[in-house]
């Protein structure tokens, strides 16, 4: 049977935290998630705007918030949004 020392011990301990830690640093800093959402594609009518920025609810009943966008309550368009998340795209107005 294979026998570790102790520094080789030591060493496979760091090299695994060094591991774990190098995984949630970078889950929080690119959340690989966003990545791989289904895009949603989705005919919206804006309920509010001010601002440059525009309002519209969802079939998924999470509020979308759609940056640069001037339209007037009541005009509908296509946006695009990832599955859960609440900003969204305007696709065609």
């Amino acid at each position: 049977m294979f026998e570790l020392s102790d520094s080789q011990k030591h060493g496979a301990i760091f090299l695994g935290a060094f591991i774990v830690a190098g995984i949630v640093i970078s889950t929080l800093i690119f959340p690989f998630w966003n990545l791989i959402r289904a895009d949603v594609f989705e005919e919206v009518e804006i309920i509010s705007g001010s601002k440059g920025i525009c309002y519209a609810t969802t079939s998924d009943i999470i509020p979308k918030t759609i940056k640069n966008c001037d339209l007037e309550s009541g005009t509908f368009v296509t946006i695009k949004y990832g599955e859960g998340l609440a900003w969204a795209t305007i696709v065609e107005p």
